[in-house]
């Protein structure tokens, strides 16, 4: 894989996590291809190729509606998450695509200033070039949880 593609994928990944840690949700949606998937499973269901997860997407203007409903009609305690994220491992694919696996850790911080790790795993991407700027974009981002018990406090994308 050439470098300038993983410096590419570094760049993605980072402002994907800065926009959710800053709480531009507005932002979120337009890391993804109009018809993205986006799903948040455990790694005991992804091994098993179980296709539902505990979040799933099949487009942009579902993970549009996500954030409508997280800022108009969710109730939710007020939350913070601090991402850290991984080097990517890349795989091109036959159709110019990008594969990529990135671990990440995040942390979440509550309004009380009670900080805990709330979720670790292994970002699966399928990456493509927008045809029509050349951004990078996800087709597919399956966030897999190391573990299967997860406070059902997961609003916010991971």
């Amino acid at each position: 894989m050439l470098p300038d593609m993983q410096s590419r994928v570094l760049d993605l990944n980072a402002r994907y996590a800065q926009a959710i840690d800053d709480d531009r949700l507005e932002e979120w949606p337009a890391f993804f291809t109009e018809s993205a998937r986006y799903v948040v499973t455990t790694a005991e269901n992804f091994e098993q190729g179980l296709p539902l997860g505990m979040i799933y997407a099949t487009s942009r203007a579902m993970l549009q509606d996500r954030v409508r409903s997280l800022r108009e009609a969710n109730i939710y305690e007020a939350q913070r998450y601090r991402h850290v994220v991984g080097l990517p491992l890349l795989e091109p694919t036959q159709d110019g695509a990008t594969r990529a696996s990135t671990s990440f850790i995040v942390v979440r911080v509550m309004r009380s200033g009670e900080t805990a790790v709330f979720a670790t795993g292994c970002y699966r991407d399928v990456i493509v070039a927008d045809a029509s700027d050349g951004a990078l974009r996800f087709a597919e981002r399956i966030v897999v949880l190391d573990s299967r018990q997860i406070d059902t406090l997961l609003a916010l994308p991971l």
